[in-house]
């Protein structure tokens, strides 16, 4: 891991999104894991958002990166999406894919893995453009801010989801405690919250750029989710037993919580 937490300016300035999406989600990679990791996500992605009471208008995306997936089976319970992300190419490689624009990243093999776990693989052209009519603004944020959006305020959403960013965002347990305060002010309460967290993992990297995790247990996650003002509705860590040189994480939790009603 780098001796010196990698944060937000160190990602603005070293963050290659296309080294990143070649990295980790192209399902032709050879290499040994390859695609494992984002399979594993998008099946736990895809379990959570067939939840009952995850449904509603406003869908907000923290730290979406330059990528769709944690969006793919969510974009069928909500009719319009903001997508936030801290690093300006990031949003911009997202932009050019909302917008079918030459040179953007190839989802198609994702989007139909999706579509076959929801029984229609057919159906992966239609939500590609469903999604892509829902995306209605991809804003910068910035988690360790009170307001993560300012000067920008949103509607309150009925959901939030936060997919590998919180801990690569936080350089330590008290900060990513803070974050998870600061997001939770997105959202309605009695809405949702779904989050998709490495866990025992130091470092990931991109084309040789190290990039420093908060390495995060999945205890330690829940309490600081409860701390928040949420409550638990489900957890569950999947073990990654691949051997994969890219990162030295243990596993994956997903988790789906619910703002408490009378959190301020």
């Amino acid at each position: 891991a780098p001796a010196v937490f990698t944060e937000t300016e160190f990602y603005q300035r070293n963050f290659d999104p296309q080294g990143y999406l070649k990295d980790y989600y192209s399902m032709s990679t050879s290499r040994e894991g390859g695609s494992a990791f984002m399979m594993q996500n998008l099946r736990s992605l895809h379990k959570m958002f067939s939840l009952d009471g995850l449904r509603g208008d406003i869908l907000i995306d923290v730290g979406c990166g330059p990528t769709i997936c944690q969006l793919l089976s969510a974009c069928e319970h909500f009719q319009e999406i903001i997508a936030l992300d801290y690093t300006d190419q990031n949003r911009r490689e997202l932009e050019k894919w909302l917008k079918n624009e030459a040179g953007a990243f190839d989802w198609e093999p994702v989007v139909k893995y999706v579509c076959e776990l929801e029984g229609d693989r057919e159906k992966w052209a239609e939500k590609q453009e469903k999604l892509r009519k829902k995306v209605k603004q991809v804003l910068k944020c910035d988690v360790t801010k009170a307001n993560p959006t300012g000067p920008v305020s949103l509607p309150p959403a009925d959901c939030i989801v936060s997919s590998l960013c919180l801990e690569s965002a936080c350089k330590d347990l008290a900060a990513f405690r803070s974050a998870l305060r600061n997001i939770s002010t997105l959202l309605k309460p009695g809405g949702h919250l779904v989050m998709v967290t490495a866990l025992g993992d130091t470092y990931y990297t991109i084309n040789k750029q190290v990039f420093s995790c908060l390495c995060l247990q999945k205890h330690e996650v829940e309490e600081a989710v409860a701390a928040a003002g949420f409550e638990v509705k489900c957890s569950e860590a999947q073990p990654y037993a691949v051997k994969d040189d890219r990162m030295d994480l243990t596993g994956v939790l997903g988790l789906v919580a619910r703002r408490c009603p009378s959190a301020s």
